[in-house]
């Protein structure tokens, strides 16, 4: 069994995000990987903890980021990471499109033309 205290304090490595700041010009930040994530079109940089332990983030939009740089104990988890994030924000998006399931949908077997009689007529206006 793995001892959780070591696996906390396993080295994740580092990031280095490269984005242009309207106050500062074009910053180079390096963090812990586990600070930075991409999500919903931006990257999201944990900054700091207030008083209170909670987490300060800044939302970077993905427009003003040139690129993230991580070192990484293995690619193969990298790429499983960013499979997470797709498959996050498809959930995402499921929630917020109306998909139907089976059962909401219409049974298109039972739908049939409607028909309608149309009786010859005189096709011309009535000039009276």
């Amino acid at each position: 069994m793995v001892d959780e205290d070591l696996e906390l304090e396993r080295d994740l490595g580092e990031a280095t995000i490269v984005y242009d700041d309207p106050a500062e010009g074009t910053v180079h930040k390096t963090i812990p990987n586990e600070h930075v994530a991409y999500v919903q079109d931006h990257w999201i940089v944990k900054t700091d903890e207030d008083d209170e332990g909670h987490d300060i983030v800044r939302r970077i939009p993905s427009g003003r980021v040139h690129y993230v740089e991580r070192s990484v104990e293995q690619f193969q988890e990298e790429v499983e990471t960013v499979i997470d994030q797709v498959q996050s924000f498809a959930a995402d998006l499921r929630t917020k499109l109306p998909v139907g399931g089976s059962d909401e949908r219409e049974d298109r077997s039972e739908v049939r033309p409607l028909e309608i009689d149309v009786e010859e007529g005189d096709d011309r206006p009535d000039r009276g």
